[in-house]
């Protein structure tokens, strides 16, 4: 009941701020539907998995722009939520917060955390433009790139230890390439993260076999059906730092429906392989995103 109701309040400020902004002076809106991309597990504007060269919201480079977004992920073993928000000043630098927990339900007692224990963590995120335009640039082959950096503390410090995780807190590091072809439908995106996040941080940063960061390759691949409707397929390599488990590389396939200009909804088939010894961890994913 508090995530809803938080969500709704931020919805609400969402719905105001446009007006808001106008009243200062300073443009809102611009961009093309679905060309702001979704809201990661993690907060960036881009996909589900992995984050993208575009800046959250849909302010051109004459305004501001904001989302919020709230995302969930059914598997066999295990929850997710995340929620947060993000702004974008003058599609240029992107800021962002999110809230992510971890529910082991059942394994929480077979691991003897005990029934529903829950990792959680806070990640704060910034991201640069720094050259092309992923959109307008239609008459040259460049992509749009960004840089972009996150900050991350997880919640159960003695645990994570615990288990052979170095830290409780940690930063990664990442750079994104994104392309929209109009005139074919398609978006092409491809991401570098330098990281030693495990499990993307909820299971602590590095391990007993291998502490120091690591380049991890990420891509994504989606058709603009119409106007109000991307599907796609993304995929995510992961490190694998911790001895009492395997970690496995995430692919999902997914549909983003912009419902109005304001609200879009994804929903995606994800495969997280194995997680903290269980594996075959597949399910579904559903997001919702408020912006401006």
């Amino acid at each position: 009941m508090v995530l809803r109701a938080g969500f709704v309040v931020t919805l609400a400020a969402l719905c105001a701020a446009p007006a808001v902004a106008q009243a200062f002076d300073v443009e809102t809106g611009g961009k093309l539907r679905l060309t702001r991309g979704i809201s990661t597990l993690e907060g960036q504007g881009g996909g589900g998995l992995t984050p993208w060269a575009t800046i959250t919201g849909d302010e051109t480079d004459r305004g501001l722009g904001a989302s919020a977004h709230v995302t969930a992920v059914e598997l066999p073993d295990y929850g997710f939520i995340s929620y947060g928000v993000a702004v974008g000043l003058f599609d240029r630098v992107e800021l962002s917060y999110t809230r992510e927990e971890f529910n082991t339900r059942d394994v929480g007692t077979a691991l003897g955390l005990g029934q529903g224990f829950t990792f959680a963590q806070d990640v704060f995120g910034a991201k640069l433009k720094l050259t092309g335009d992923a959109v307008y640039a239609q008459d040259t082959w460049v992509p749009q790139v960004a840089v972009g950096a996150n900050w991350k503390m997880n919640d159960q410090d003695a645990i994570v230890q615990a288990i052979g995780a170095s830290d409780s807190e940690g930063w990664e590091a990442y750079a994104s390439a994104t392309k929209i072809l109009l005139d074919h439908s398609l978006l092409f995106n491809g991401t570098l993260r330098w990281t030693n996040a495990n499990q993307t941080g909820l299971l602590g940063f590095g391990g007993d076999r291998q502490e120091d960061h690591e380049l991890e390759a990420e891509a994504s691949l989606g058709w603009l059906v119409n106007r109000y409707l991307l599907v796609g397929g993304e995929y995510r390599m992961k490190p694998d730092n911790l001895g009492i488990a395997q970690e496995d590389d995430w692919l999902d396939l997914f549909a983003a429906w912009s419902i109005t200009r304001e609200l879009t909804l994804t929903g995606a088939y994800a495969d997280l392989g194995s997680i903290a010894t269980f594996e075959d961890q597949r399910g579904f994913y559903l997001s919702l995103q408020a912006g401006f």
